[in-house]
């Protein structure tokens, strides 16, 4: 996934943003991932794409996501997630429980990160992986 918008920030100041930050670019990503996905495999009209996307990017999806996918992790990614997980929200989730939407953060923390730090073969393949 080559960015199309350059960011202007190293590896360096990606690491002191906020793992919040991470999972705010982390969500925005992932879900045009899965947008861009069932818009190239199937042959579905725009509500039901969007009912199809909802199935991956709720906050239970995202965790069990990552669940699947935290032993094939570097230690850098687990702590990456293990920031997102226990970033202070205080956001509470209306259609998710507080564990899920937890880790759900954490999930898209990582995607972020990665994005961020320009690691586009990493990232491509923890989407893959993630949809396996």
């Amino acid at each position: 996934m080559e960015n199309f918008i350059e960011l202007k920030k190293d590896e360096q100041e990606v690491n002191l943003m906020p793992p919040l930050t991470w999972a705010y670019v982390g969500d925005c990503v992932y879900e045009l991932y899965i947008r861009t996905k069932l818009v190239n495999e199937t042959k579905m009209k725009p509500h039901a794409l969007h009912i199809e996307a909802i199935k991956h990017v709720k906050a239970k999806a995202q965790a069990e996501k990552l669940n699947n996918i935290y032993e094939e992790l570097t230690d850098k990614e687990k702590d990456i997630v293990r920031r997102g997980r226990n970033a202070e929200n205080h956001h509470l989730p209306k259609n998710a429980n507080v564990q899920d939407y937890m880790y759900a953060t954490a999930f898209e923390a990582l995607i972020g990160y990665l994005y961020l730090t320009k690691q586009n073969d990493r990232l491509k393949e923890i989407l893959k992986k993630s949809l396996d």
